[in-house]
């Protein structure tokens, strides 16, 4: 059965290259609906559905005024909102079944600002000449398929035909991939509770996943290395999950101190503002993530501050009393906002394992200074769990479990 793939950008300047992409998915069966992000002018060789004009007005802006300026960063500005509020509106209105761009930077985020506009489960794909690099800002929190370009998207050769097939193929296979259906009693008929896990967590989380899993709900875990955290909130805020159990908050403390797991301020957040069930764990707050140990920041090493090389590419650094009164008054803050039921659970001898008793982490007084803000900034009626266990002692799994029915009222 044939599919609609929205085709989307700057057909002004890679029309050519877009006419090839556009014929490889009618070869595959597939329907293309072209959407023209390119500010100064388009193509005559494919029809476009959705007109530049459209797009910038949709981001604000006006096309001609746009040209006149002549200003590269303010169309950018514009055409990835206009694309992003045409992209979801078509979407809600009229689903289509996958989407599809190609660019070099400025084309790449305006493609994938578009893309980021779509649920979780739309089939993304972007050639990019970025993909081989950093590619966050461009993925986000979403599932964009990022495929490198090897060469520019500059014209038809004998690489980039290559490429520009694959890619086709890609989106045109995901489009006609069939997702299993479930039946009753299946995972889409039970409630969703997501869960942060670390290294340093791992069997704590695992034996919370699978007493909730016991108890008929589906659990989603994400690895708390800032993608993950960003992700979670991502799906929370899209109204996909009912119940947030939070038990590795680590990422604050790379916030918190510059560590290349920074979630962002938003991090705790997205359970509160919409109001569902959030059990908050102080897990692995002990240490802040760097990469390999000559990546660490030298006013650290120059303060001589405790490290940990958990292998080659990952250096830990122990938080101190200052860092975690600091997050501390940021977790109590995010918990008074919260407009659903919220709860901490603190385990009073260690968060992570390197914190346990004799552990090269342990640091009591620093735990404390964390525990103690949490205490005195909070509102009154949020409740305050302390057990005097180390964070992956299976009676914390249990506690944790326990409250979290608790909150969701089961």
């Amino acid at each position: 059965m044939a599919k609609t793939i929205l085709m989307l950008g700057a057909f002004d300047t890679k029309g050519e290259e877009y006419a090839f992409l556009r014929e490889q998915i009618l070869a595959q069966g597939h329907n293309v609906l072209a959407m023209n992000t390119g500010v100064l002018g388009s193509t005559n060789l494919f029809p476009v559905e959705i007109a530049a004009e459209a797009v910038a007005a949709a981001g604000g802006g006006d096309l001609a005024t746009l040209r006149q300026k002549k200003d590269r960063g303010e169309a950018m500005k514009v055409m990835s909102a206009g694309a992003a509020a045409l992209v979801a509106a078509r979407y809600a209105e009229d689903p289509f079944d996958g989407i599809i761009g190609m660019g070099g930077t400025g084309g790449s985020s305006v493609v994938t600002a578009a893309m980021r506009a779509l649920p979780i489960g739309v089939p993304k794909v972007c050639v990019s000449t970025a993909a081989s690099g950093d590619t966050s800002a461009y993925v986000g929190s979403k599932d964009i398929t990022m495929i490198p370009s090897i060469v520019d998207v500059a014209g038809l050769n004998r690489i980039s035909r290559i490429i520009f097939t694959q890619a086709a193929g890609a989106i045109s296979g995901m489009v006609s991939a069939v997702t299993p259906a479930a039946g009753a009693g299946q995972a889409d008929d039970k409630p969703i509770i997501t869960a942060s896990m670390f290294g340093n967590t791992t069997d704590a989380v695992n034996a919370a996943r699978a007493a909730l899993t016991e108890k008929g709900y589906e659990v989603f875990v994400f690895h708390a290395t800032g993608t993950g955290g960003k992700t979670m909130e991502a799906l929370v805020r899209e109204g996909l999950v009912d119940a947030v159990l939070d038990m590795t908050t680590t990422e604050w403390a790379d916030t918190i101190c510059g560590g290349v797991f920074d979630a962002g301020p938003e991090r705790l957040s997205a359970a509160g503002e919409v109001g569902i069930p959030h059990l908050i764990v102080p897990g692995c707050v002990d240490m802040a993530n760097f990469g390999g140990i000559g990546t660490v920041p030298q006013k650290y090493k120059d303060a001589g501050r405790l490290f940990y090389e958990w292998n080659p590419s990952v250096t830990l650094m122990r938080t101190n009393v200052d860092e975690n009164r600091q997050m501390g008054e940021i977790f109590a803050q995010k918990a008074n906002a919260a407009k659903g039921p919220v709860a901490f659970l603190i385990p009073l001898r260690g968060v992570s394992i390197l914190d346990g008793d004799g552990q090269l982490f342990e640091d009591r007084a620093a735990d404390a200074a964390m525990f103690d803000a949490i205490k005195a900034n909070l509102r009154p009626g949020i409740p305050v769990v302390e057990m005097d266990v180390n964070i992956n002692d299976p009676s914390f799994a249990a506690k944790a479990v326990e409250m979290m029915l608790e909150l969701i009222g089961d």
